[in-house]
């Protein structure tokens, strides 16, 4: 499964990001909620831990989400209770840690049948879903990193992966706000890492998104503000779309503010 791959190929990426830096440097607040790079790192780690449960221990996956869902009530938010969960392990061990975890993951979910159902928070989800929100979420996590330490990230072609989760979510994007989905759903037309030209959708001149595959991955997961990008928007759907665009599950979330997000310099 191709997707296992991506997701292991994308860790990767992110553990020569992470590996070399001090104790000092992952502590740094990033600009996702001033989580620290170490907080960040804790939140991938248990969820690529739920997600392998899901797959070979249901029954732990279960306990732990209960656990989760206890622990998470009230005053304590997610990275509180993750940093407790693991019992406030940072820097190298952490990174250790989640390295070993993932490298020995991926295989599990490659070798696994890719329309097998998984549970997860809300609906269960097939296992090349599961994995390949793993990697958009990795993905997506990690851009708060590259920001903080002033480091322009080098993306690939797996990044398709999370341009169809974009996509595929465009009407959850509208529900979760409470809105209905307008009709119809913009063309894409987007440049891929690699070059090649990624289009989706019926050719339209009136509702439109052209761009870097990039720049639409990072607003449909909200690490950018469809004005930090140069992305070029037709007509009102697209418009709306990426003003409010969420890739992911859980309650409404708003976007980040015009240039607040963004690579750090100096």
């Amino acid at each position: 499964m191709d997707q296992a791959q991506d997701f292991l190929d994308e860790s990767e990426a992110i553990y020569a990001l992470v590996n070399d830096l001090s104790e000092d440097q992952m502590e740094q607040e990033t600009g996702f909620k001033n989580w620290t790079i170490n907080a960040i790192l804790r939140h991938l780690h248990i969820w690529n831990m739920a997600a392998y449960w899901s797959l070979t221990e249901p029954e732990k996956f279960h306990d732990f989400f209960k656990e989760a869902m206890a622990g998470m009530k009230g005053q304590t938010s997610m990275r509180f209770f993750e940093a407790d969960y693991l019992d406030n392990r940072s820097g190298a061990q952490l990174v250790k840690t989640w390295r070993d975890f993932y490298q020995k993951m991926a295989p599990v979910f490659g070798a696994a049948d890719p329309a097998m159902r998984v549970e997860w928070a809300g609906p269960s989800m097939s296992v090349r879903s599961s994995i390949t929100a793993r990697l958009m979420e990795n993905w997506s996590h990690a851009q708060a990193i590259y920001d903080v330490l002033g480091r322009k990230r080098e993306n690939a072609d797996r990044l398709r992966n999370i341009v169809m989760i974009g996509l595929n979510t465009y009407g959850w994007t509208f529900k979760v706000n409470g809105e209905e989905a307008p009709q119809p759903m913009p063309y894409l037309k987007l440049t891929a890492p690699s070059g090649v030209v990624w289009d989706y959708g019926d050719e339209s001149k009136d509702e439109r998104i052209e761009g870097l595959a990039e720049e639409f991955c990072q607003v449909v997961t909200q690490t950018r503000n469809i004005a930090d990008t140069d992305l070029k928007i037709t007509g009102p759907n697209a418009t709306r779309w990426m003003a409010i665009a969420q890739c992911f599950a859980g309650g409404a979330e708003t976007p980040p503010a015009p240039g607040t997000r963004s690579v750090k310099t100096g």
